[in-house]
């Protein structure tokens, strides 16, 4: 099977009801992003900071994938795929999607405040008070701004085997996700489908723009990659 890797934002997920902050003048749900989205907002106001993704949390349970996550779920039958999201939402794996890679991690994990390494599944809300095993305040388990991306070399390896590449839904503008791109061989071709594209085409031809929302654009390129997983 072909390898198909596809980078997903927030764009993605926009169509399911989840809201973006990228359309907004860098405001999420009224929040400054650094307020809810950086250790300084945490260290500022923990409280803010907890009701906020315990809102995203409540959220989550009320939306469901769209058509968008199902084709590319539905892909599984004809490529070898790769989703590396940006998104901490877990509509691709609700949606049937099996190889998923969280590179923010995900609103249903938290993690004691100092512990880097710890990933605590959690659907409920999070208090002040709550605490892990060694005492440490339970935190989202979300990389927010200025934080290490755990899982980015597992991303750029994936990337690097891909036989094509999907970029949908994002922005290209949150850094190290953006520069995944970079990374698969020179003849493979990319294809990125966003409403707002923030590129053109490349003078060679490599980069594809596909200027609709995912379902759109997902809709209309399904028959054509299981044209060319069948070819």
């Amino acid at each position: 099977m072909k390898k198909l890797v596809i980078l997903t934002g927030a764009g993605m997920s926009a169509e399911s009801g989840i809201s973006t902050f990228r359309d907004s003048n860098g405001l999420w749900e009224n929040h400054d992003i650094m307020e809810v989205a950086s250790p300084e907002g945490w260290k500022n106001n923990p409280a803010l900071v907890l009701e906020f993704y315990n809102k995203r949390r409540a959220q989550l349970k009320e939306v469901t994938p769209n058509e968008g996550h199902l084709i590319l779920a539905e892909l599984e039958n004809y490529f070898d795929v790769q989703i590396i999201t940006q998104n901490v939402d877990n509509l691709h794996e609700r949606a049937g999607s099996t190889n998923v890679i969280h590179l923010h991690v995900e609103l249903t994990k938290v993690r004691g405040e100092h512990s880097v390494n710890e990933s605590i599944f959690w659907e409920d809300d999070v208090q002040l008070g709550q605490k892990n095993d060694k005492g440490e305040q339970l935190r989202p388990d979300i990389v927010w701004f200025g934080e290490a991306v755990p899982k980015f070399e597992e991303a750029v390896v994936m990337a690097a085997k891909a036989d094509f590449m999907l970029i949908i839904g994002t922005s290209l503008q949150v850094y190290p996700a953006a520069s995944l791109m970079e990374y698969p061989k020179a003849n493979v071709p990319i294809v990125y489908i966003d409403k707002n594209p923030a590129i053109e085409e490349d003078d060679e031809n490599r980069i594809h723009i596909m200027p609709y929302t995912a379902t759109e654009g997902l809709a209309i390129l399904k028959d054509k990659l299981i044209q060319i997983a069948l070819s």
